[in-house]
């Protein structure tokens, strides 16, 4: 079992920067691959970024490629997510989660997921 608690949302203007944290519990959490996702108020939940649990291979949405930028500390079990320059349309609750159902494809469902964290990007 793996909890994993969000942190670091808030409220930033356009152009700002915030930077994510996902603290996750249990003993093998270090082995997981994890992913960021964020879901905007009317919409579905989509892909932001996901990272392999040795660091080694990272794949971003669209959206985030160029701005975001997704790390992960596994002797703090601590997963990152750097956003930078961003949108009002980067406006969402953004969600950690961890251990992919299918494992070759870290842009799908998870088992674990956490409670989310605000983002509000003002214009």
């Amino acid at each position: 079992q793996v909890q994993l608690v969000e942190s670091g949302g808030g409220l930033v203007q356009t152009g700002g920067s915030l930077r994510l944290s996902c603290a996750a519990s249990g003993r093998t959490a270090s082995n997981y691959h994890m992913g960021w996702f964020r879901q905007a108020p009317g919409k579905e939940r989509e892909f932001v970024a996901a990272i392999v649990w040795s660091g080694g291979r990272i794949f971003y949405a669209d959206s985030a490629k160029g701005r975001f930028t997704i790390s992960r500390d596994n002797a703090k079990n601590t997963v990152y997510l750097q956003m930078n320059s961003l949108k009002p349309e980067d406006t969402a609750v953004y969600y950690c989660a961890a251990d992919p159902q299918d494992p070759f494809n870290l842009k799908g469902t998870y088992h674990y997921w956490g409670q989310g964290t605000q983002v509000t990007v003002s214009s």
